[in-house]
């Protein structure tokens, strides 16, 4: 049982190095780091990957060290992480290959 499964969240592990057979050059991959503002990893937040109009599109689990990961089409997307330690999101434009983003949450 992995971590996420045991979680009660059947997304793939975050922190898992990508497959060899992935084609960069097809595919959009939006990763990042979740972390709180003193720069800290956030474990266990949600985050959710949201179109231009903010429509709900996917949502992950971060790994312990605050990691995720979504598989996108090419464009502009927000991610927003809610976390035990605050929420917080930000916008990236995203093309083919591995684009990086971080999200800060604000501790409440």
């Amino acid at each position: 049982m992995t971590a996420s499964t045991a979680a009660g969240c059947a997304a793939p592990d975050q922190a898992a190095p990508l497959p060899a057979s992935l084609d960069l050059e097809k595919e959009t991959v939006i990763t990042g780091v979740v972390h709180d503002a003193a720069g800290e990893p956030v474990t266990g937040a949600y985050v959710r990957l949201l179109d231009s109009a903010d429509e709900f599109t996917a949502e992950v689990v971060t790994s312990p060290a605050g990691q995720f990961r979504f598989f996108a089409a090419p464009g502009t997307w927000r991610l927003r992480a809610l976390s035990r330690h605050g929420n917080g999101d930000t916008v990236i434009t995203a093309s083919r290959g591995i684009n990086e983003a971080a999200v800060t949450v604000a501790v409440e």
